[in-house]
């Protein structure tokens, strides 16, 4: 029988959609939202950055775009397969998409590193 690696990206995409789901619409509504039309007054420059620089805070941005990206990237990869009927570049698509969802992993790290 042939091993496959689809459950690891089945896994990254749920997780994805998982924290996607409970934590997007969260903070879309404070940043988005509630701080521009001044329902929550937004922190001070020190106070932000100050909560930037906790790891917790870091390790959370962290996870929450890259298995973002990792939900996008499994998603539009079978959008392409199904829906535009693409099957035939099967290696070339799915090493796009998720080449794209690691470069983006890899970008947050550094960013958030250097923060």
């Amino acid at each position: 029988m042939k091993k496959s690696n689809e459950p690891f990206w089945w896994a990254l995409f749920a997780g994805g959609g998982m924290l996607s789901a409970f934590f997007l619409p969260v903070l879309i509504l404070l940043t988005g939202l509630a701080m521009p039309l001044g329902w929550v007054e937004p922190p001070s420059y020190e106070a932000a950055l100050s909560l930037l620089k906790h790891p917790l805070t870091r390790l959370f941005l962290l996870l929450l775009i890259s298995l973002s990206m990792f939900h996008w990237a499994h998603r539009f990869r079978f959008t392409l397969y199904d829906g535009l009927q693409l099957k035939h570049l099967h290696t070339l698509i799915a090493v796009l998409c998720y080449g794209t969802a690691i470069a983006v992993s890899v970008v947050t790290v550094w960013v958030l590193w250097r923060v």
